[in-house]
């Protein structure tokens, strides 16, 4: 069995102390400390140097298991959802906190995807939204024709989530390669959502859900639906099996810090939240929708016909460590101390390395191409006018 210390999503001013839990996982060690003021958690994975090497370690390391989910992580850059100054961090196996600003570990948010077992048309509420990071990749998976709705206590957060999002409609070559289900945020409490809401397919909860709300969280659920969330220190998958019967299965021991305890107002009463509403699309919106999608699968019949396979974004390659045999060990007073010995194979190894990290300087010194957007190109080259061609580019930058 591997001994994997817990990742912990507690709030930053709890004082300095040490989670450790159990889980069987190939070849994954997870250590945490949490300091005042700011989160400082060792991962589940290695450190990546960019998002995709990040992606790499947590399939490595079994977190993220399936397709759908790998490919939204690898469309999705987690450092574009950090502030400036902070995004060295962004690849690190970390939970990350500024102010109200929140993101968990990659490897919560990756059993998280794995765990709601998302599909395309679902409708999706995230309690807790955030910067929006996890809704946007939920997004790229339920496809135009499903639900995406997020609540967030604190309306700065949501100012930020709504300004990333914006961002990855505009600039982001990975929203021309899926079909996107746009998340739509509201400020409240998540506690205080009016008792004619709707139900959602699939519902998360980003904090730690006292007993006592277990069941308000249920109600929120359709029959069939899938709600995941932090209960009693244990992620946990609910499938609601009938109208008062339900499933439950623990995944991975956590931490959360609690939900926020609703205020009351003058009255003594709680406010209720209303959740965006469940619109139908226009006909407007749908024939952008299906053309876009035409114009997709003619180019990859197209590139199909040419005998030309789509290639993915140059990767980085990892940097190979060296590691030293340790043989022999001497004794100072009471300590026996290990001391590492240079073999051949060790010099050769460096030899290696260093050719290696040699070609890899130069091959990066070559000016790189952009990755060709085929969709904008060939919307583009339609004979309409303007301002339909910037219709059908949702008025994306270039």
């Amino acid at each position: 069995m591997i001994h994997l210390r817990c990742p912990s999503e507690k709030a930053a001013e709890t004082p300095i102390h040490t989670y450790s839990v159990e889980k069987t996982l190939p070849n994954v060690f997870c250590k945490l400390t949490e300091l005042p003021g700011k989160f400082s958690m060792g991962g589940a994975v290695s450190a990546g140097e960019d998002n995709d090497d990040l992606i790499d370690n947590l399939k490595e390391a079994q977190y993220i298991r399936t397709e759908s989910v790998e490919q939204a992580f690898r469309a999705i850059d987690r450092g574009d959802y950090y502030l400036e100054g902070y995004r060295d961090n962004a690849y690190k196996d970390l939970a990350w906190k500024h102010g109200n600003i929140h993101l968990s570990a990659p490897c919560i948010y990756s059993e998280v995807m794995e765990a709601l077992k998302l599909q395309p048309g679902l409708s999706f509420l995230n309690l807790g939204s955030g910067t929006g990071y996890l809704s946007t990749m939920v997004g790229l998976i339920l496809g135009p024709f499903g639900i995406n709705h997020g609540i967030e206590l604190h309306s700065d957060v949501v100012e930020y989530a709504k300004e990333k999002l914006e961002s990855f409609i505009k600039y982001s070559d990975s929203f021309d390669k899926f079909e996107f289900c746009e998340p739509a945020f509201v400020v409240g409490n998540c506690l205080e959502i009016a008792s004619d809401s709707h139900q959602y397919d699939r519902i998360y909860c980003g904090a730690g859900v006292q007993k006592d709300h277990e069941n308000y969280m249920k109600i929120l659920l359709k029959v069939g639906g899938i709600l995941v969330m932090p209960i009693e220190d244990q992620l946990t998958q609910i499938l609601r099996t009938g109208q008062n019967t339900w499933e439950s299965k623990n995944i991975l021991a956590v931490s959360f810090a609690p939900l926020v305890q609703p205020n009351r107002n003058d009255n003594g009463k709680h406010d209720t939240v209303g959740l965006p509403p469940c619109a139908v699309r226009n006909l407007q919106d749908l024939a952008r929708i299906y053309i876009r999608r035409t114009l997709r699968n003619f180019i990859n019949e197209e590139m199909k016909a040419k005998g030309i396979a789509q290639k993915a974004p140059p990767k980085r390659k990892r940097r190979r460590c060296r590691r030293r045999r340790i043989n022999t060990y001497v004794f100072v007073g009471n300590q026996l101390i290990p001391q590492p010995v240079d073999s051949e194979e060790d010099e050769r190894m460096e030899d290696d390395n260093k050719e290696e990290e040699d070609k890899d300087h130069s091959e990066a010194l070559k000016p790189e191409e952009p990755p060709r957007n085929l969709l904008r190109e060939k919307i583009m080259s339609l004979p309409l006018p303007e301002s339909l061609k910037a219709y059908l580019t949702y008025y994306r930058e270039k």
